[in-house]
């Protein structure tokens, strides 16, 4: 079953220190851009995939054009994708060894929720874990 409870929310994005975000995007019109922004102010190192603008920069931060590359420890996964694709991020995020899978506001994939859970990761779907700093009151870590 997804997190649903304060407490356990606010202990993933403590115990989360690298985000990996599929879907990615390097306009800052687009919501992934601010929240990489976000996450990245309050300290999380953030890795950017998305096959369209790999070998570029957003952030800072090189893009990756799959989970499979990055080749260090992912903490999480923050989906930026619609829901029938979140469930390829998703396996890609088990196969990547993710500790949890992030489906970000209005991405909610039971089946792939389902996959996750059964492979050990902790699964959040349907929030923003920008919003979630802010609302839990959790601190920078810069």
């Amino acid at each position: 079953m997804p997190l649903t409870t304060d407490e356990d929310v606010r202990q993933l994005l403590t115990e989360t220190r690298t985000i990996a975000v599929v879907g990615a995007s390097d306009r800052p019109d687009r919501p992934s851009w601010g929240v990489m922004r976000v996450m990245q102010d309050w300290g999380y190192r953030i890795l950017p995939v998305n096959p369209q603008i790999s070998g570029e920069h957003v952030h800072g931060e090189y893009v990756w054009r799959e989970l499979g590359q990055i080749g260090e420890p992912i903490d999480m996964v923050d989906i930026f994708r619609q829901p029938g694709a979140a469930g390829d991020a998703v396996d890609e995020a088990i196969a990547a060894g993710a500790k949890s899978v992030w489906m970000q506001l209005g991405v909610i994939n039971g089946a792939a929720a389902a996959r996750a859970e059964v492979a050990g990761l902790k699964v959040v779907m349907d929030r923003c874990p920008a919003i979630e700093l802010r609302r839990l009151g959790i601190a920078k870590t810069t």
